[in-house]
């Protein structure tokens, strides 16, 4: 997926408050750097950041991190925070594949959200439910696997309850059309599942758990 660049946008997210600048130094330290040791949830490719601003608006109760690779992604979310007061969210402007080396095992739920489905085969690697990065997540998981995933992408999705499944992860809930299930599940929509919606789109969801 191709994005749009926005100029100096570097140096705009790195003036907000929110965004951590040196994330590698907190590893295994997060609970005070929030200062308390309710749940941390992750965002792994957070975007605009629409999700997790507003899941950590509706739970004060668990801190949250965003965290994206593109910069100019960060600025809609940088811009949103300016007017609001979150102290359980921090946002991390970093690669997906260094989670390891951010977090310890301080992680209670992974969350998904549209991340790129990488349809070619050769690209298979970069998918996040790529066996490659369950392994990853295994590293700073605090206790039991928690991934929740959602996506308009009917081949990733497929491709990943394959791989959740073949990991021995279960499945709590599954849904094929998450705005129309007979079951409503409690959602709080990104920008691009908002437009999604509008276009009468199925969202896919998966909430994925492995208890040790």
């Amino acid at each position: 997926m191709r994005y749009i660049e926005i100029k100096d946008s570097d140096k705009i997210i790195g003036r907000s408050p929110y965004l951590v600048k040196n994330p590698k130094d907190n590893k295994n330290n997060w609970s005070k750097v929030f200062g308390n040791n309710n749940p941390i949830n992750l965002e792994l490719g957070m975007g605009r950041g629409e999700f997790i601003i507003n899941m950590a608006k509706a739970h004060p109760n668990i801190n949250f991190i965003g965290l994206e690779l593109y910069e100019s992604q960060m600025v809609k979310a940088v811009e949103r925070l300016k007017t609001l007061n979150l102290p359980n969210l921090l946002l991390i402007n970093s690669d997906a594949r260094e989670i390891g080396e951010i977090f310890g095992k301080e992680i209670d739920t992974i969350y998904l959200t549209f991340s790129e489905p990488w349809p070619k085969k050769q690209d298979e690697k970069k998918r996040f439910t790529h066996e490659s990065y369950l392994r990853l997540y295994d590293r700073i998981f605090k206790k039991d696997k928690h991934i929740i995933l959602k996506t308009d992408n009917k081949g990733l999705f497929a491709y990943s309850l394959e791989t959740l499944s073949q990991y021995w992860y279960s499945f709590e809930r599954v849904s094929l059309d998450l705005h129309n299930d007979e079951n409503p599940i409690p959602n709080i929509m990104t920008d691009f599942e908002k437009n999604y919606q509008k276009e009468r789109r199925p969202i896919y969801y998966v909430d994925a758990r492995f208890v040790k």
